[in-house]
C-alpha cells in the first residue's frame, strides 16, 4: 500500500533544498509526493544573489482546494518546511487539522525553520505562531540547537567541538495502553563546509525511516544520519575535487550531491550509531 505525503517547502531551481531535496529522495524510498512551493526562488540564498517569489496564504488555499475537489487529498504524511509568512503558516495549520480529521492517523512532520547561530532568520513573528498553533499540531519536529532553544549544558560532546550532537526522543503506546519514551543520542564529526538543504533532507529521511521502523528510534536514526554522511561526504568529495588544491568550494560547488547519492538513499550503509540514553 503506497505513502502519500503532503510537502510543503521552498523550491529553488538551482539546486537541492527544500521540496527538491525532501521529494526525490522520498520517491526513491516508495512514498507518492505531491509538492506545493511555499517560495520559488532561482537559487538557495548562500548564493551572492537570489530572485522569486513568496506564495501567500489565499495561493496555498487555491491549491489545496484544488485537491480536494478533486477528491486526492488523502495524505498519510504532512511536511513542512522553510516559511517566511505567519498567515500562510496558519493556512498550513488550518490544512493540516482538516486532513487529521479525515485521517486520525495521518503524520505531520514539521521542520520549524526559524533561525541557527543564535539569530532568526525569517520574521520574529513566526515564533508564537509556530509555539501556540504549530507544535500543538505536530507529531514529529526536527529543530535545530537554536530552534529548541536547548541549554549547551545537554549537547555538549564528549569528543570536544569536532563534533555535533543531537538529541532524539520519541512517545510509545505499549500494548497494555501504558505510555514509555525512548531518547537517544547521536554524535557526528563536524564538516568544515556550509551546506544548504541538509535540514529539508533531514527531515524527509526522518520522516521515511520512522516509518519504516515506527517503534525503533535508534534505528531510524541511524537510518537517517547515516544517509546524511553519505550524501554529505559524496558533496564534499565532489567539491574540493572541483575547486582543487588549496581552494574553499563555492556555493555552486557545494550543491548536494542528490541523485549520485541515490543508492545510499535507499538502502544506507550504517556509518552513524545512536546511543539509547533512556
Amino acid at each position: 500500500m503506497e505513502c502519500r505525503v503532503l510537502s510543503i517547502q521552498s523550491h529553488v531551481v538551482r539546486g537541492y533544498v527544500g521540496n527538491k531535496s525532501a521529494s526525490f529522495p522520498l520517491q526513491v524510498l516508495g512514498f507518492e509526493v505531491d509538492s506545493i512551493n511555499s517560495v520559488q526562488f532561482s537559487n538557495h540564498t548562500g548564493y551572492s544573489h537570489w530572485k522569486g517569489q513568496v506564495l501567500t496564504a489565499d495561493e496555498l488555499h487555491v491549491l489545496y482546494e484544488g485537491i480536494k475537489l478533486n477528491n486526492v487529498h488523502q495524505y498519510d504524511y504532512v511536511l513542512t518546511g522553510y516559511t517566511r509568512d505567519t498567515s500562510f503558516l496558519e493556512m498550513v495549520v488550518d490544512i493540516v487539522q482538516e486532513l487529521k480529521r479525515a485521517n486520525p492517523n495521518l503524520v505531520y512532520v514539521c521542520d520549524p525553520v526559524l533561525g541557527d547561530h543564535g539569530s532568526m532568520y525569517v520574521p520574529q513573528n513566526l515564533y508564537p505562531v509556530y509555539k501556540n498553533k504549530v507544535v500543538p499540531v505536530a507529531d514529529i519536529i526536527t529543530p535545530n540547537q537554536f530552534e529548541a532553544d536547548l541549554r549547551i549544558s545537554l549537547t555538549d560532546s564528549l569528543l570536544g567541538d569536532r563534533f555535533l550532537v543531537s538529541l532524539g526522543s520519541q512517545r510509545q503506546v505499549r500494548p497494555d495502553g501504558s505510555r514509555a519514551t525512548q531518547r537517544v543520542r547521536i554524535e557526528v564529526p563536524k564538516v568544515d563546509a556550509v551546506f544548504v538543504g541538509t535540514g529539508d533532507l533531514f527531515a524527509a529521511m526522518l520522516l521515511a525511516w520512522t516509518h519504516h521502523y515506527p517503534n525503533d528510534l535508534k534505528m531510524a536514526c541511524e537510518k537517517t544520519f547515516s544517509v546524511m554522511h553519505h550524501v554529505i561526504q559524496r558533496t564534499i568529495s565532489y567539491a574540493h575535487e572541483l575547486a582543487g588544491p588549496g581552494r574553499r568550494p563555492s556555493p555552486p560547488q557545494l550543491e548536494l550531491r542528490m541523485v549520485q547519492s541515490k543508492a545510499d538513499i535507499e538502502d544506507p550503509a550504517i556509518v552513524t550509531e545512536a546511543t539509547v540514553i533512556s
